[in-house]
């Protein structure tokens, strides 16, 4: 009897935390599991997004978290799968740099509905509530900066291609736009054809090379993005007009900033892909613990970067 009465306390003080553990585990089913972030880009085919997407993975692991990028190859349907798989293997949150503004706001609605928050990283969707919240570059300004640059470069007149990104990135239109908001009051600026790359190097070649064949007289490419800036380049010097052809990039990447320096580019716009990556992993972590008030749309600033004060800048971002 005085066993009894001597192991009975003990035995209830060591039920009691195991009793109490298993009732908060299953008021909250995060409880036990891993600390996960998912990190899901458009592609890993520019070396942009490879930053934007290692950067971002970087953070998170930084904050704690297991990560995982997934490229989504410029393609919804993989970018779907890559959703679906995140959901069932428990991510508790989604960087996301969405494939198409249009065609990737399912995918989000679906986390949302998930109860799993989604931040968008350097392009948007065209949802004003599907994202927690989307850090985007400030594309259009940006483009106006440049295009005034472009005018002043250009005197005021010549003949010109405009090589255009994915035709459903609001990027894409944007860029256009705040560079058009300022060279179309030129008068003297005629822009010969306007036609999309895709963002990508080998197409933008490809693309001008095919433009030079009924334009071979052109005075300046704008370019949406560095990596058709730098397939632009190859194709004007395989033409032997490399030294005659003005060419202005988007993006700040590596090869970029050293061709300006060369003199072969002409000048680009700096964005801070880690500025972003940062914010959206720093902010799904505070979402996790607790915090709901994010901005809709967060804007980062872009630079323009010419050879003037190339060195105060490095690949993507300025130096320290």
């Amino acid at each position: 009897m005085n066993i009894q009465k001597r192991f009975l306390p003990s035995l209830f003080l060591w039920v009691l935390p195991v009793l109490f553990c298993l009732s908060a585990c299953r008021n909250n089913p995060a409880a036990g599991k891993p600390k996960r972030m998912a990190v899901v880009v458009s592609t890993l085919n520019n070396p942009w997004f490879v930053f934007l997407a290692e950067k971002a993975a970087a953070k998170a692991k930084e904050l704690g978290y297991e990560t995982k990028i997934f490229d989504s190859q410029n393609n919804t349907a993989l970018e779907t799968d890559h959703f679906e798989n995140a959901l069932a293997s428990g991510y508790q949150a989604i960087l996301f740099n969405p494939t198409d503004a249009e065609g990737s706001v399912v995918n989000v609605q679906k986390a949302k509905d998930a109860g799993v928050p989604v931040f968008c990283m350097d392009r948007e969707v065209n949802s004003t509530d599907a994202a927690t919240s989307q850090i985007l570059s400030d594309s259009y300004a940006g483009c106006v900066a440049l295009g005034k640059y472009f005018v002043e470069k250009m005197n005021k007149q010549g003949t010109y291609v405009e090589l255009l990104g994915l035709v459903g990135d609001n990027n894409t239109w944007n860029r256009s736009k705040g560079f058009h908001s300022v060279v179309d009051y030129y008068s003297g600026l005629k822009m010969v054809a306007q036609q999309s790359a895709d963002f990508d190097r080998n197409k933008g070649m490809e693309v001008l090379e095919s433009i030079l064949q009924a334009h071979p007289d052109i005075n300046a490419v704008f370019c949406g993005n560095d990596a058709m800036a730098m397939g632009a380049y190859q194709a004007l010097v395989a033409a032997g007009k490399a030294d005659k052809v003005k060419i202005f990039g988007f993006d700040g990447a590596p090869e970029v900033i050293e061709s300006i320096r060369d003199g072969k580019i002409v000048a680009t716009a700096m964005q801070f892909p880690e500025v972003m990556a940062n914010t959206a992993a720093t902010s799904a972590d505070e979402y996790l613990k607790g915090k709901r008030d994010f901005p809709k749309k967060l804007p980062v600033a872009v630079e323009l970067v010419n050879k003037e004060d190339i060195n105060d800048y490095s690949a993507y971002g300025k130096k320290e």
